[in-house]
Parts: structure tokens; sequence; C-alpha cells
């Protein structure tokens, strides 16, 4: 009954993304617009611990930008068919990882474009591909989690702010110690210790919002 509860509900979220293709083309947009701007301000003189720090920074602005919307439809009657219908749990991780595969889409798509306008200075970038996978993962978890607080403080998107950040930072300082290791071509065996935190943050938060989300949809 969980799994076709889980099953249903992650494809209620793509059939309402797809409805609602102009927010997604509005984050693709912005991500264009803001890389633009950086490459015109910056062009070919970017070193590289700049050019981590920058891809970063819109990678975790967009995900904010991508996930502030979680939660904003789940009230009124919806709220009530949910709340009678499916399980807690069922409904966070429907959002976790329809969060996931969207915000890793844009963090590859904000790659991408920083390599057009700005050139690569990746040396190992199998590496910096897991970086990118395992920080999207972790960022798209716990703008989940907020996103559900602030949708019980009637969709404060003040809050999920406030809230997002002390938590997204750890996440977000490990993942670029993992990707300027990549960026210097470090060995595998050096970035074991990054893969170990990164994937360990990401199990711990899902695990956090799998066991808490319960009694916070309850109230």
């Amino acid at each position: 009954m969980f799994w076709k509860q889980l099953w249903a509900l992650s494809r209620l979220e793509w059939t309402l993304e797809f409805r609602k293709k102009y927010v997604l083309f509005a984050i693709l947009l912005y991500v264009l617009s803001a890389s633009y701007i950086i490459y015109l301000s910056f062009s070919q003189i970017i070193k590289p611990n700049s050019w981590n720090a920058l891809f970063w920074i819109l990678t975790v602005f967009t995900s904010v930008q991508a996930s502030s919307k979680n939660f904003l439809n789940e009230g009124g009657k919806r709220f009530l068919i949910y709340y009678q219908w499916a399980d807690p749990r069922a409904i966070i991780l429907s959002k976790i990882f329809f969060n996931v595969l969207q915000v890793s889409i844009l963090s590859l798509f904000t790659l991408i474009l920083f390599m057009l306008f700005l050139g690569s200075p990746v040396k190992a970038m199998l590496q910096f591909l897991v970086a990118v996978i395992l920080g999207s993962m972790g960022f798209a978890a716990i703008l989940s989690m907020v996103s559900a607080i602030a949708s019980r403080a009637e969709n404060n998107m003040a809050l999920l702010s406030i809230l997002s950040f002390p938590l997204l930072l750890p996440l977000l300082l490990t993942a670029m110690r993992f990707s300027r290791h990549a960026l210097l071509g470090g060995e595998w065996v050096d970035a074991i210790p990054f893969m170990l935190s990164l994937g360990l943050l990401d199990v711990i938060v899902v695990l956090l919002a799998y066991l808490l989300f319960p009694y916070l949809w309850k109230q």
C-alpha cells in the first residue's frame, strides 16, 4: 500500500509540473541569465576557486527557487484529501524524489552553461559530477523538509529562506571542498572522505524527514 501511494504521488508531482511548464522555464531562464551576467563580469579571467564558488552559489539559489513551491498547492481541499488518503511518509518521500531529480537536472544545466560561457577548469570531471549529484540530493532533501515547515506557517517564504540557510551551509561547504578537490585533479582515494560525508548527510536528512514529517503533517 505504501509503495503504491509513493508511486501514485510521484506520478502526480510530474503531472502537475508538466501542467505548469512556465515555472520550470522561468527557472531555466534565471539560470541562463545569471550565468551570462557572470560571463560578462568575468569573461575568461575567472580563477578556478572563484569559478567553483560562483557555481555553487548559483546552484543553491536555483535549488531554493525550484523547491520553494513544493507545498504551495497542498492546502484547502487537496490537504484534506491527502490527509485522509495518503501516508505522510509517502508524501514527503515523493516530494524529495521529485526535487532530487529536478534540482539535479538544474545543477547539471548550470554546469553546462558555466562550461560554455566560462570554460572548464575541472581536471577530474567525473569526481565533479559526483559532487554535483550528491550535493543536489542533499539540497533537495533539506529544502523539501523546510518547505513543508513553511507551508504549515501559511507558506511563509521568508521562513523558508531563514531556516534553509543554516541547514544548507554544512552540506554546501562539504560539496565545495569535494568539487575543489576535483578542480585540482585529485585522486579518487583522497575523494572518498568527501563522498562518504556528502552521502551520510543526504541519508541523515532523508531519514529525519521520513521520521519527523508525520508529526508535522498532523498539526
